[in-house]
């Protein structure tokens, strides 16, 4: 990866809003938001499925949709690894499963923006920038009925710019606190593979960077999802299913102006050792053209892995991210 260009971006993910004049929104465009890393993907899986985590079950839904952790059966531990070209990403989550009464999780997330040199106008070393952003997270996901999950995320959240050497400043830190809440259902059914899911991420106090004046609401964002497995209506063997998952996400301000839509699926192999076959679209407000991403997994006894590369238009130079997931249960 070519490390100055992603810090750049990482930089604007964190402090864009702050670099335009306080209150003065542009007529016809979206309201500044803070804290934009949170819109990163996490975890394999997720990136495989193009983010369409709503409305189904996972190990990765504390990243995601809370409520899909409701009914893991076992506890386990995931780590999850990845290359966007924001930084490089690493995130752990250790869910603890009680049956009937659901998962309690909790799962950190390290994003890191690199190192820059600080140079002079003769270009002599002055120091180094180094860039961070955590995310820590609570989860909570517990089944309400035999149809109905529901879960919450309590996050906090730090982003760090700082200088080591000769800085003029002693750099930036931000932190704050936001959550998730969302629901999962299987309305008609166990005999109907129909599911739908909804969710409000990142909801919370204004970030703030700086000072009061120099803070900015959350990327809050309501997503809404279905998911349905289409090999039931063919002769096909029992161990053998296609999901297909539609979502759509949506600004919690001024919703319907610029919406995202994903579209993932899944072809599932096996009852006990599982194969996983993902593929996804999706079409983001913040690009101007949709991204592809495939992906593999494959659940052997206690362990779990999942591989994933998304293919988009870059917003910096380097190569289609990679990511990583591995799990094992208990």
């Amino acid at each position: 990866m070519n490390r100055k260009p992603a810090i750049l971006l990482f930089v604007l993910l964190a402090l864009a809003p702050p670099l335009q004049a306080v209150g003065q929104d542009t007529p016809g465009t979206s309201p500044p938001e803070g804290a934009l890393f949170l819109l990163l993907p996490v975890g394999a899986e997720a990136v495989s499925l193009g983010r369409a985590m709503t409305a189904m079950p996972s190990a990765e839904s504390a990243f995601w949709n809370p409520a899909g952790l409701a009914r893991l059966p076992e506890s386990r531990l995931v780590v999850m690894r990845g290359d966007p070209l924001a930084g490089e990403s690493t995130a752990i989550s250790w869910l603890l499963a009680r049956e009937r009464l659901g998962v309690i999780g909790l799962s950190y997330h390290l994003l890191d923006g690199g190192e820059q040199n600080l140079v002079d106008d003769r270009q002599n070393v002055r120091g180094e920038i180094v860039i961070r952003s955590h995310i820590g997270v609570v989860s909570i996901g517990t089944p309400v009925t035999n149809w109905l999950d529901v879960g919450l995320n309590m996050k906090v959240v730090q982003f760090n710019l700082t200088c080591r050497g000769q800085c003029d400043d002693a750099g930036v830190q931000s932190s704050g606190w936001a959550g998730d809440i969302g629901f999962q259902s299987q309305p008609l059914g166990e005999d109907v593979p129909f599911r739908f899911g909804a969710m409000v991420a990142h909801f919370g106090p204004r970030f703030q960077v700086v000072n009061a004046a120099q803070a900015d609401p959350l990327p809050t964002r309501i997503r809404l999802s279905v998911a349905y497995e289409v090999l039931r209506h063919f002769d096909t063997p029992a161990d053998l299913s296609l999901w297909v998952r539609l979502e759509v996400e949506d600004r919690w301000r001024r919703p319907g102006e610029d919406p995202s839509f994903y579209v993932g699926t899944e072809l599932v192999a096996g009852s006990d050792d599982v194969v996983f076959l993902r593929a996804s679209h999706s079409k983001e407000d913040i690009k101007e053209s949709g991204e592809i991403a495939f992906g593999v997994g494959l659940r052997y006894e206690r362990y779990e892995l999942a591989l994933a590369r998304s293919f988009a238009p870059s917003l910096v130079e380097g190569g289609e991210p990679v990511y990583v997931s591995f799990g094992i249960r208990f």
